[in-house]
């Protein structure tokens, strides 16, 4: 494993464990962080969702993190709420590896970010 890798799954695991420690419970993966986060950005609390809404809000936390490199900005919301975002510049080919590294650097930034925590 390369040092680069390492330290973000350092920071990863910090992060989940943190994320355990707020919430009660440590997130099973990344989609479950993902949807913590679109949770947090759909801002009408926790509360029961549909199969499909939780898909949905997996986008929303996807969106969210990746406009934070300059992918995604939020578009609208619509009358129920729902933030809608809209693809501003090409995401990079990568396998699916390298999408999840992705994923995780700018999860992790939203979180250092949104709740001024530095995640080292």
């Amino acid at each position: 494993m390369i040092k680069k890798d390492y330290d973000l799954e350092v920071r990863w695991g910090k992060l989940l464990n943190g994320l355990k420690d707020l919430i009660g419970k440590k997130p099973a993966d990344l989609n479950g962080v993902l949807f913590l986060i679109g949770v947090q950005e759909l801002g009408q609390g926790l509360r029961t969702f549909s199969k499909e809404q939780k898909q949905d809000l997996i986008h929303i936390g996807i969106c969210k993190v990746l406009s934070l490199g300059g992918f995604y900005e939020l578009d609208y919301i619509d009358q129920d709420g729902w933030p809608h975002w809209k693809l501003v510049n090409k995401l990079p080919h990568f396998d699916i590896l390298d999408q999840e590294k992705l994923l995780k650097i700018h999860v992790i930034e939203y979180f250092e970010i949104e709740f001024d925590i530095e995640i080292k």
